[in-house]
């Protein structure tokens, strides 16, 4: 041997080409010699230097801007975890390679799988971090994010006066290109509005210019003399990649939500842990029930014990017609989107009795049932607190002559929600035990006058296989258990819609909402004045427009921000709200049309029941403390990817299409297809401890 070569004898026949043979004994003695040789000296391919291993965790270098804190707030939201760095903390770690990458059995660590940065030169563009971090990315092959920057040539843009533009964006409506749609952003359908939802205040600003080589843009505007100018799109220089956004937004703000996305997707290379979705689920509290009409003339609703001057009963309730019940089914059908009846069965009965024996709506709903989902409200929709006090405005909780809180008993607790399910029962309604909403969330906390939950509450959901019981958003946005029993039930936040329970009509809507968002000098009650969480209107809504013109946007708006933040939360109306007017279908038709608006039939909406929603807050809040804990191990070799999380924990996971996870015996296509990626809730299978996917190749 020489040099590692091994040399063949000189003699021996020539081929007929002229190169000569060997004999066959020198032939087999060679071939012996060289698998000898290579158990000894590595090939050149062993040679290399190993896979690199790549952390699934985002670096984020924040300067504390609204763009950084948007993608922080989806990074955040859909469990991806991160490191932040606070430039402006002077005490902030420095970046420099040791703090980058090092060495972990014997393989070079990537320790973040992206980067996002306020802008490309956010340490300065002659500093050592900017160096660091940069030969960091070309190393590994880490993508940046350039959060909000201009449009010039260092990010791969002309200069917005070589043809571009630059200024304020509210209004303006963006195309996704072909590029965007084959890439990031393919799960939006094509265009994107930008909100303008104050003409007298500059919502967005930004700089739309002209790619140079090496740019290709995602999304783009048309400019002046024809053509298109960039606003997000990806720069390739110098071995690295970055992601340019040059328009300002906060995480709020619609075309943010819309893109955010794509964001991370292009970001992690489609590999990440975290998962979201877009959610919409609508119940429909007080089905077979009567809700009392607010008066226009008294500012109150007749029935409630703080309207003063009104009899103590409520005339002319509001109630769903047969009709309505008809509608209801028919729109259903024609939105293609479910609705939760929460139901009062007693209360149903009730108005049967008094109204001679018949009662068609629900005959009607019950016809229907199977087209709808149902949910437990409790037999007659009583207050289950504590004992209410009403000689007082605001009402109190009683107390007995120790001093002691007068509480609604387990027992009646017990039958209310026991009658109502067997009610259901009887009447052929699917309806899930687990599952339960109690008249205005009572029984739970009520502040300010009751501050504690009702002590009897938590056995009485026990005694009737309640898991998941309903809470109020505005008031408790975070899930909580209910009592301290292993196994006791949670609860499952909703948000309120601002269509109000006690109005039939638009006018009664519209006169009911001055009411409460106009200062006393406009007529109004002034509680928008007094409450540092709200506005007063700058004038009344006309009553005849104002719910249309106003009230409908605006609260779409909102509904559809819930939904476009990866919340599960449901939302929760009135029957009354399907009645009369029917003022609820104005909101949802229009929730329905801005969201196929924005996006791709690969990103339908997900209407989940209350025990789905219940499940994945659960699963978030486990997950985001395993997180906090830094009890999560996650990392990518070649196309590899590893994942050990503490027992019992669910790891969530976003991958790219064509993804297998390792079973015991062999692989399973992962998760679910979402937007166009695969993702899932998912744990290691039997005899496993780490959760193992194989990525795609191409």
């Amino acid at each position: 041997m020489d040099s590692g070569r091994i040399r063949t004898p000189r003699s021996g026949p020539r081929t007929r080409g002229g190169a000569r043979t060997a004999p066959r004994t020198a032939r087999v003695a060679a071939l012996a010699a060289a698998a000898l040789l290579a158990t000894v000296v590595p090939s050149a391919q062993a040679l290399a230097a190993p896979v690199p291993r790549v952390d699934l965790t985002v670096l984020v270098v924040d300067d504390g801007g609204s763009a950084v804190g948007a993608i922080t707030a989806e990074l955040k939201g859909a469990g991806v975890p991160y490191r932040r760095i606070d430039l402006n903390d002077p005490n902030r770690p420095v970046l420099d390679t040791a703090f980058l990458s090092d060495t972990l059995d014997g393989r070079p660590r990537a320790k973040y799988q992206g980067v996002v940065l306020p802008h490309e030169t956010a340490f300065g563009p002659d500093s050592a971090e900017h160096t660091a971090l940069q030969a960091y990315e070309r190393t590994f092959g880490i993508p940046q994010v350039d959060a909000y920057t201009w449009s010039h040539p260092g990010v791969g843009l002309d200069y917005t006066n070589e043809g571009g533009w630059s200024g304020v964006l509210d209004g303006t409506t963006a195309g996704i290109t072909a590029a965007g749609k084959a890439g990031p952003f393919q799960y939006l359908a094509g265009a994107l509005t930008f909100e303008d939802n104050d003409p007298s205040i500059a919502e967005s600003y930004g700089y739309a210019g002209r790619p140079r080589a090496g740019y290709t843009s995602y999304v783009d505007v048309p400019v002046d003399g024809g053509g298109r100018a960039s606003l997000v799109g990806e720069y390739t220089a110098d071995g690295r990649r970055e992601l340019v956004v040059t328009f300002a937004y906060n995480q709020y703000q619609r075309q943010f939500r819309a893109l955010a996305r794509g964001i991370v997707e292009w970001l992690t290379q489609g590999v990440h842990l975290g998962q979201s979705r877009n959610y919409l689920s609508v119940h429909v509290d007080d089905v077979f029930a009567p809700d009392a009409r607010w008066d226009t003339g008294l500012d109150c609703t007749p029935g409630d014990f703080d309207c003063v001057g009104d009899d103590g009963e409520g005339a002319n309730p509001i109630r769903m017609t047969v009709a309505d019940a008809q509608y209801a089914a028919a729109w259903q059908k024609s939105s293609g989107f479910t609705l939760d009846m929460v139901y009062n069965g007693g209360q149903g009965e009730q108005w049967k009795t008094e109204h001679g024996g018949a009662d068609p709506l629900t005959d009607r709903l019950v016809a229907d049932r199977a087209q709808y989902r149902w949910i437990n409200h409790t037999y007659t929709h009583p207050f289950l607190g504590c004992v209410q006090d009403n000689a007082v405005v605001p009402w109190q909780c009683a107390k007995d002559a120790s001093g002691k809180t007068l509480w609604v008993s387990r027992a009646e607790l017990s039958a209310q929600i026991r009658d109502n399910h067997n009610w259901a029962v009887r009447k052929g309604i699917s309806v899930d035990r687990s599952e339960l909403v109690t008249g205005e969330h009572s029984g739970l906390k009520t502040l300010p006058q009751q501050p504690v939950d009702n002590p009897n509450l938590a056995g009485a959901l026990a005694d009737n296989g309640v898991k998941w019981t309903a809470s109020d958003n505005s008031r408790e946005p975070q899930q909580r258990t209910v009592g301290t029993a292993s196994g006791a039930a949670k609860t499952v936040p909703r948000h309120p819609m601002n269509v109000y329970y006690n109005v039939g009509t638009a006018a009664e809507m519209t006169d009911e909402y001055n009411w409460v968002y106009t200062s006393r000098a406009d007529g109004g009650s002034g509680i928008c004045e007094s409450n540092p969480a709200s506005t007063c209107l700058p004038a009344p809504l006309p009553t005849a427009t104002g719910y249309a013109d106003h009230i409908v946007p605006q609260e779409a708006r909102i509904a559809l921000s819930h939904v476009l933040g990866n919340d599960p939360r449901p939302h929760y109306v009135h029957q009354s709200n399907l009645a009369e007017e029917r003022l609820l279908y104005p909101v949802l038709d229009r929730v329905l049309a801005d969201y196929r608006g924005l996006f791709a039939p690969s990103a339908p909406l997900v209407n989940p029941a209350q025990r789905d929603v219940g499940t994945e807050l659960t699963r978030r809040a486990a997950w985001d403390q395993a997180l906090a804990a830094g009890k999560v191990t996650a990392y990518r070799i070649g196309t590899a990817v590893t994942i050990k999380a503490p027992a019992g924990v669910i790891v969530p996971v976003t991958a790219p299409e064509g993804t297998r996870k390792r079973l015991l015996l062999g692989t399973a296509v992962f998760g679910a297809p979402y937007a166009g990626t695969r993702s899932a809730w998912t744990a290691p299978e039997l005899l496993q401890t780490s959760v193992t996917l194989t990525l795609p190749t191409a």
